[in-house]
């Protein structure tokens, strides 16, 4: 069975983790980390997109729906960060995440599921993302500090 992402405002603003306002934080200062969404479910790309734009100090550079549109727009868009989805049809999460590694200066991947993260944890890590998270536990906060994490 294939996860469906919330389409009300409500759950996408609670998704934020801070209502509908923006997300202030000491990333502020920070110039823009230019993220990419990867995912086959357009409700979810949608709730992502809304996530990162209300997050002060991250913009969307651009969405793909598969592994191989993904691994096509790392290399053109030039992201800093990619979200990256495990599942999806045609290349998955993880050879996407493989070949957007050997890129030259390649972004940071977090790949993201909505399995639990005793699910994928290792394969995603030895893919090359340098954490997971489950679709659940992403917002605001947890998109700040797994960019923290990733930069440190």
């Amino acid at each position: 069975m294939k996860w469906c992402w919330p389409h009300h405002a409500e759950q996408v603003a609670a998704l934020a983790g801070n209502g509908m306002g923006q997300h202030h934080s000491d990333m502020d200062a920070l110039a823009d980390v230019r993220v990419l969404i990867v995912d086959d479910q357009l409700p979810f790309r949608e709730a992502a997109r809304m996530v990162v734009e209300m997050t002060d100090g991250f913009e969307v550079a651009g969405e793909a729906a598969n592994g191989e549109a993904a691994v096509e727009k790392a290399r053109d868009l030039r992201p800093d960060l990619v979200l990256m989805d495990v599942q999806m049809p045609g290349m998955n999460g993880l050879e996407a995440t493989e070949r957007i590694r050997a890129l030259d200066d390649p972004p940071h991947i977090l790949i993201m599921s909505t399995h639990e993260s005793g699910d994928y944890r290792e394969t995603a890590l030895h893919a090359g993302a340098y954490a997971f998270l489950p679709k659940s536990e992403f917002s605001m906060d947890a998109l700040e500090e797994l960019w923290r994490r990733a930069t440190s």
